[in-house]
């Protein structure tokens, strides 16, 4: 099936998502800051309007998580940008701990004002509340227990496994770690496909060959050479569309079924984990305007 992810509209909504919105709007004024951690490979895709629509008016930190396996050029880009517009960013792998301990020291920056005036009101050394907010499989749980330095948090590489608040004390810290929430209808079929790509829709509700071709397409527009490195392919090759290059990169990894015709579900499969494993490289798919 020649059928682009582009072609049909994806949302994935569960009613908890409703709910977190809900405990979201009840909570804010609790909090002193929000952290809102970002894919570093989508991070306009990864920012939930809805979050922001919540959390406007708070100390506002953006961390772009899994950096690791971002392009770090763009990256860097995306870090001065959000910069320019006035707010705290910076960009981390939640796995390694030094990294998450730059986020503790951004967070102080961000609240230095609060906290001169707590110091001149006698409360210094009051605990810092902090609301965790993010998109689905964003990396919140593993960035707590980095932060943390234990487990905490339920983490796993799927989306919607943390599914009510929970508070994480750390120190001198009160992490509020929401669960991951989309919002109801997404602006554009670029951003449906971005969060797809990187999973945080998941991807039983999706038609995996056509997430597939949608992701080479937009890896021959944006990193062909790696995807001509990876799968040994040719400068033709590539100027085949998405579902025959498909077809294509299934035949060099033999992934071939009964009369030599290729087997392009798997082959799908195989692409996205590769891609969401970082096995072409460290790569991004949107660039600040």
């Amino acid at each position: 099936m020649n059928e682009s992810l582009n072609s049909r509209p994806i949302q994935w909504f569960p009613g908890h998502m409703t709910k977190t919105l809900r405990v979201m709007e009840k909570e804010i004024r609790n909090v002193d800051v929000v952290l809102q951690l970002l894919d570093a490979r989508i991070p306009h895709s990864s920012l939930n309007p809805e979050i922001m629509r919540i959390t406007r008016g708070k100390p506002h930190l953006y961390v772009l998580n899994k950096s690791d396996l971002a392009d770090p050029d763009v990256t860097a880009q995306w870090v001065a940008h959000f910069r320019r517009d006035g707010d705290g960013c910076l960009a981390i792998s939640s796995k390694n701990r030094g990294g998450v301990q730059n986020v503790k020291h951004a967070i102080d920056a961000e609240l230095a004002d609060l906290l001169e005036r707590r110091a001149v009101k006698g409360m210094a050394g009051a605990k810092i509340r902090v609301m965790i907010v993010g998109i689905p499989n964003v990396g919140k749980s593993t960035f707590i227990n980095s932060f943390a330095g234990s487990v905490r948090a339920k983490a796993a590489d799927k989306p919607g496994v943390t599914r009510g608040k929970q508070w994480v004390t750390v120190g001198n810290y009160d992490l509020l770690d929401m669960p991951g929430v989309l919002w109801k209808k997404f602006d554009t079929l670029e951003t449906a496909s971005n969060l797809a790509f990187i999973g945080s829709i998941k991807d039983d509700i999706l038609d995996i060959e056509a997430l597939a071709t949608g992701l080479l397409g937009e890896m021959q527009k944006m990193y062909p050479e790696r995807l001509a490195e990876r799968y040994h392919l040719s400068e033709e090759d590539l100027q085949q569309d998405a579902y025959d290059l498909l077809e294509t990169v299934g035949r060099k990894r033999g992934m071939l079924m009964s009369g030599g015709v290729v087997n392009t579900e798997r082959a799908a499969i195989m692409l996205v984990d590769e891609f969401r494993g970082a096995k072409m490289g460290r790569l991004s798919l949107e660039r600040p305007e």
